[in-house]
């Protein structure tokens, strides 16, 4: 019997995770994944939004501005990379000054600080590679941007080194709440999965696009999650620098638009589209999807160097009807917790988010704090960032870490291995990717997958021929898409 079971290893389940394993509490995180961040949570802008699109008093707007403020001291705790780059919303006509403005005026009501209209030239100024169409820019230097892998991998490795347990490649079926007995003398979960039955006391709904599936096998009042597709593209590091600031045009209805901003890594990153769709697995590309992007981000800026893309990739928004987030105790469910519908800006959310539900479960189930609490964790040494006589102490103390294994990102053996021996190490080649950036340069893999299978097997003491690129029913092939192949 435990005490809470969040459902969901993503950014918003690992976030709940940490703050809960505050406390004395039999925690376990479930995901049907082979890995952490195999959802939403992977594949998506990396932006740490300022909190000025939301409407106030909105769930939405609430944490955004909260979880903008916890991201810079978190960062420091977990060690991940964090950069607050601050952001421009462009503008292209007289009407478009009136939007500005609006948004400046929310986001002042949500409690934004450092927001400023801009003439074209002086955004140009920040930013010279603007489009000339651009007149006018909300400049909001709160805005920041993050790897969403590494913010994922850090809360969770920190949740489980604080007593919280994951099982992974575990897909819930159903959820049924049974009434207290003379046995069992509190109100519990009956939750059946593919790997055997689970009891809790309690349940946390971080399920992405899945959500509404449990909610709904506990609640009589129904939701919708809508899977929304975005595609993006993503540019070499030469071209990394091409913009500073991460660059947004006004939003509309279907979320945020096309954004052209840098990423945490030092790449060039444009994109998602918003295409609704009934599929809750389809990540699939398109031409058409991709011709989208790449056409609406010349927009904001001038000759955008599209013979730069190495990749492309597509992820899915949870987006429920309602246009908020649901968060919060099922009322017809005592113990059920919904975290669902969490869409933009659910990144930048995540660490005020695992607060609130925290908050909310010490008022459903009482504890104690635990004190072996640790809010440290050291993250994945990183060569290609080390001053040279770190790298000198790196090796001195283990010399695989002076063996290159990928080029593109300069990645080392030390760090593959460190990246399978550590809490909840990798298992996959794309578990590797994204603990090290092994494979997510230029060649994309091209050169050192070979070589990260067969570290994998020799560490996991496995057959090469059973390491898998995402986990079950993924061979090296099958993983990619067909753009990718």
């Amino acid at each position: 019997m435990y005490d809470v079971i969040i459902i969901g290893a993503g950014v918003i389940g690992c976030a709940v995770a940490r703050e809960l394993s505050k406390y004395e509490r039999k925690i376990l995180v479930v995901d049907k994944a082979s890995d952490i961040c195999e959802g939403t949570s992977k594949a998506n802008s990396g932006i740490i939004h300022a909190g000025f699109d939301a409407k106030p008093g909105s769930f939405k707007a609430k944490f955004n501005v909260l979880g903008n403020q916890m991201m810079e001291e978190l960062s420091k705790q977990l060690d991940f990379p964090f950069q607050r780059n601050g952001s421009l919303v462009l503008g292209f006509s007289e009407a478009d000054l009136i939007e500005l403005k609006k948004l400046k005026e929310q986001g002042e009501k949500n409690g934004v600080k450092e927001l400023e209209i801009l003439t074209g030239e002086e955004a140009r100024n920040l930013e010279p590679n603007l489009s000339k169409e651009v007149i006018w820019a909300l400049y909001a230097k709160q805005g920041g941007i993050v790897c969403p892998f590494n913010l994922t991998i850090a809360l969770a490795e920190n949740a489980f080194t604080n007593g919280a347990q994951f099982k992974l490649n575990t897909e819930v079926q159903s959820i049924n709440r049974i009434s207290s007995t003379k046995e069992i003398p509190f109100d519990f979960y009956h939750i059946e999965t593919n790997q055997g039955i689970l009891r809790s006391r309690t349940v946390v709904n971080a399920a992405g696009v899945y959500a509404d599936l449990f909610h709904n096998m506990v609640s009589e009042h129904k939701i919708k999650i809508i899977p929304r597709k975005g595609e993006y593209c993503l540019f070499d590091k030469s071209v990394g620098n091409y913009v500073q600031k991460t660059i947004f045009q006004l939003p509309t209805k279907m979320g945020k638009g096309v954004l052209v901003t840098p990423t945490i890594h030092g790449n060039l990153m444009v994109g998602p589209t918003a295409e609704d769709v009934l599929d809750k697995e389809d990540i699939s590309t398109s031409m058409d999807g991709l011709k989208d992007v790449l056409k609406k981000a010349t927009k904001s800026v001038k000759d955008l160097p599209i013979k730069q893309v190495i990749t492309s990739f597509a992820g899915l928004r949870a987006h429920e009807e309602s246009g908020d987030f649901i968060i919060g105790e099922c009322e017809d469910a005592k113990g059920f917790f919904d975290v669902a519908g969490i869409e933009s800006p659910g990144l930048t959310c995540a660490p005020a988010i695992g607060k609130y539900i925290s908050n909310l479960m010490m008022d459903y189930l009482p504890a104690n704090l635990n004190s072996t609490y640790k809010p440290y964790r050291k993250g994945v040494i990183s060569i290609a960032h080390a001053s040279f006589e770190e790298r000198k102490q790196y090796i001195n103390e283990n010399p695989a870490y002076a063996n290159v294994i990928c080029r593109c990102e300069m990645v080392t053996e030390g760090e593959i291995m460190d990246a399978i021996h550590r809490p909840l190490g990798a298992t996959t080649l794309d578990g590797i990717k994204r603990r090290t950036r092994a494979g997510s340069g230029r060649c994309q893999s091209g050169f050192c997958s070979p070589k990260v299978i067969e570290i994998l097997a020799r560490e996991l003491k496995v057959d090469p021929s059973t390491i898998t690129k995402s986990g079950e029913g993924s061979n090296f092939l099958t993983g990619f898409n067909k753009e990718e192949v």
